[in-house]
C-alpha cells in the first residue's frame, strides 16, 4: 500500500510540473533565447545553418590532434602510476577504483538505454 502511496504522490508532481512547463515554457523559452542573442545567428537562413555545421564539422575535427596528445598524457600517467604501484596509497587505490566503477556503471546505464530501458534486452 505505500508503493502505491508513493506512485499516486509521484503522478501527482509530475502532472503538477507538466502544468507549470505548460504555462511558463513559452515564457522560459522567450528569455532563454532573449539572454544568449549574440549566439544567433541572423538570418536564420539554410545556408547559414550548413555553414555553422561544416564549422562545427572541422573545428572539431582540428582538435583530434590536440585531444590525442592528451589522451597518450593520461597513458603515460597510468603507466607511471603502474610502475609505482608500491608507491600507491590507500586514497589514490580508491579514486581510481571509484573511477573504474563509475565507468562500468555508465557503460551499463548505456546499454540498459539503447535497449530501451529493458533489463533482458526483450520487449514486451
Amino acid at each position: 500500500m505505500a508503493l502505491a502511496s508513493k506512485a499516486a504522490q509521484l503522478q501527482a508532481k509530475a502532472c503538477e510540473a507538466a502544468r507549470f512547463a505548460a504555462r511558463h515554457g513559452c515564457a522560459y523559452q522567450r528569455a532563454l533565447v532573449e539572454k544568449n542573442k549574440k549566439y544567433v545567428v541572423d538570418p536564420p537562413t539554410v545556408e547559414r545553418c550548413q555553414e555553422l555545421s561544416k564549422q562545427l564539422f572541422y573545428t572539431r575535427l582540428a582538435s583530434l590532434p590536440v585531444r590525442y596528445e592528451a589522451l597518450w598524457k593520461e597513458f603515460d600517467q597510468v603507466k607511471h602510476l603502474w610502475r609505482n604501484r608500491k608507491d600507491l596509497n590507500v586514497e589514490r587505490a580508491g579514486v581510481a577504483a571509484l573511477f573504474g566503477i563509475e565507468l562500468y556503471a555508465w557503460f551499463c546505464v548505456g546499454e540498459i538505454v539503447g535497449r530501451g530501458f529493458t533489463l533482458t534486452g526483450y520487449h514486451v
